[in-house]
């Protein structure tokens, strides 16, 4: 089942944290603000690595397409149908941007269990 809670949290921290760190290491900081997010999700949520990982997609995948969003309004409000034009180029782009952050969203779920620690095996009491 999934956290809905922990993936909101996650994705307005994913916000902030990328915004924060963007602006003092560029785009470098945009992923390592998700990662640090989708870690904090990972580790909120508990279970096992996948659990983690799906988690932590989740947060990737909503914020790709809100950010997709965002991208879109501001082309046309800019550019009109002049930046309409230049995104529909750089569709591929923002695509591509979407499962980066799914897989940075899913490494970072799977960080954040393995922190916790609940995704190790434990051995059986004898």
């Amino acid at each position: 089942m999934v956290n809905w809670k922990a993936v909101i949290i996650g994705f307005i921290l994913a916000i902030v944290l990328s915004l924060i760190l963007g602006t003092i290491a560029g785009s470098w900081g945009t992923y390592i603000g998700y990662l640090l997010a989708t870690i904090y999700v990972g580790y909120s949520v508990g279970g096992d690595y996948m659990n983690g990982a799906i988690h932590g997609a989740l947060v990737g995948v909503i914020g790709g397409i809100i950010v997709a969003i965002i991208m879109l309004i501001a082309g046309i409000a800019v550019g009109g149908a002049l930046g309409l034009a230049i995104l529909g180029i750089g569709a591929l782009y923002l695509v591509l941007g979407i499962i980066v952050d799914i897989i940075i969203g899913a490494i970072g779920g799977a960080i954040g269990v393995i922190i916790k620690g609940s995704g190790a095996a434990e051995e059986p009491a004898a």
